[in-house]
């Protein structure tokens, strides 16, 4: 939401003019309502961060505006307005929700300081928003590499835009954090950032999520839904796994990013869209359009700024430097005396493939800060931790499953006797690498689970 946009619900036009005056010569962007009706309209249209209610409204009252406004999942701060004799209702409504009342006749000076208190607070909620968001960053781009010093140059220069960003890398690789680190060094790191993961969301409800909707429209038809876009104001819209959006919310979207404004759903009036756009893909785009499962027009309007994330097995170079840096994380999380990895230990990280890249790496480490009590990570470690992923298909006949069962453990364990360098434990079985790695994707081996 801004802080500093004022929506004006009374029904007497000469407060409503007055209170304007008095606001907008503070610097104050405002909005004018006579009715509660036309209160909500706008704010389900637009992003306040308070609101100034009379009690004594035509048709719906201002309790029960209160009441719909506590409801909405962006909640700007409300401020009641009350006439003579109604300073208890006032007080009832402070205790429902309300950050103070104003008594009639207004005393200018009063309104001022009261808008700003309101406002402060707002502004502190905000903050407290920003902070969690910022802890969710502890996470750094941790890397020697060459492609990660290079992907951290690219970011430092793409932060201080408001170009629009498409992030790729395979699952796992931190492109989440990227999108957050991105943010975070911005223009708008004062700003919210909103998340959409558009691989879980229905397709009936990506629509409303991203969009919003009236009451009488979407999941929840007795309330209106305010939708991502307009949740992001002017911060960031992160937009993840953006692979995964139907042709329609596709164009939907392109319209969007076009127009600079959208309609939510069941809603005939377009609300103005300035956030500034992040997305990300786990396979490149640019196949799908040419398959013609993604909209060409969009992906160039979100591919101003192409940055890709090497997967784990690519940049070898940095897997002691993230097993340090998240030992000693998880170390501190957990409340655990420091801990070391051995040589032989840190080889097997070294010759382990990562298909979950950085994001199984730091669960592993986790796993064993919580588990091992010694103050060194070492092969025995390994051999205590290690499990197969067994898929679990329709039963087998016994001899086949019987096996089965002897390869996967003839595998595994030479895997484990030298430390999953795939050359040293191909010769150990005596068959090509190319042979192992089938039989180690066929079984679903891995260094933990």
């Amino acid at each position: 939401m801004s802080s500093e946009h004022i929506l004006i619900v009374d029904d007497e036009s000469s407060i409503r003019s007055s209170l304007r005056g008095i606001l907008e010569d503070e610097g104050y962007s405002v909005r004018l309502a006579a009715s509660a009706e036309e209160g909500l309209d706008l704010l389900s249209k637009g992003s306040f961060g308070l609101v100034l209610l009379d009690i004594w409204l035509p048709e719906m009252s201002g309790l029960d505006a209160l009441a719909q406004i506590q409801r909405l999942e962006e909640r700007p701060a409300v401020v009641v307005i009350s006439g003579h004799g109604t300073v208890e209702t006032a007080v009832k409504a402070v205790k429902l929700g309300a950050y103070d009342f104003l008594e009639k006749p207004l005393s200018l000076d009063k309104v001022v300081l009261t808008v700003k208190n309101a406002l402060h607070r707002v502004r502190l909620e905000e903050e407290n928003v920003r902070l969690r968001e910022r802890l969710k960053t502890r996470s750094r781009l941790i890397g020697k590499s060459a492609s990660i010093r290079t992907l951290r140059s690219q970011i430092q220069a793409a932060a201080g835009t408001d170009a629009r960003i498409l992030l790729t890398g395979e699952t796992g690789t931190g492109k989440e954090l990227a999108a957050r680190i991105i943010h975070q060094a911005g223009l708008r790191k004062e700003k919210r950032f909103v998340e959409v993961n558009c691989a879980a969301l229905p397709e009936a409800l990506i629509d409303a999520e991203l969009f919003g909707c009236l009451k009488g429209y979407g999941p929840d038809p007795s309330k209106d839904k305010k939708g991502k876009l307009l949740q992001a104001g002017e911060g960031t819209l992160f937009l993840e796994g953006v692979e995964f959006l139907p042709p329609v919310t596709q164009a939907s979207l392109l319209s969007a990013l076009t127009a600079g404004s959208f309609e939510p759903i069941g809603g005939s009036e377009t609300v103005p869209f300035d956030a500034r756009v992040i997305a990300s893909s786990k396979i490149p785009l640019v196949d799908l359009v040419r398959r013609g499962r993604f909209n060409e027009a969009l992906y160039f309007k979100i591919n101003v700024i192409p940055l890709h994330i090497s997967p784990l097995r690519d940049r070898t170079e940095d897997i002691p430097v993230l097993v340090a840096y998240y030992l000693r994380i998880y170390c501190l999380e957990y409340g655990r005396k420091p801990k070391t990895i051995h040589p032989e230990a840190l080889q097997a990280f070294l010759n382990y493939p990562w298909p979950g890249n950085v994001a199984e790496l730091m669960n592993v480490l986790e796993r064993f800060v919580i588990l091992v009590e010694d103050a060194e990570i070492g092969p025995k470690h390994l051999n205590l931790l290690v499990e197969t992923r067994e898929q679990g298909p329709a039963p087998r006949p016994a001899l086949v499953e019987s096996l089965r069962r002897a390869e996967r453990e003839a595998v595994d364990g030479a895997l484990r006797r030298n430390l999953w360098d795939i050359g040293r434990a191909a010769a150990d079985l005596d068959i090509p690498q190319e042979i192992l790695r089938e039989k180690i994707r066929d079984h679903r081996l891995t260094l933990l689970v």
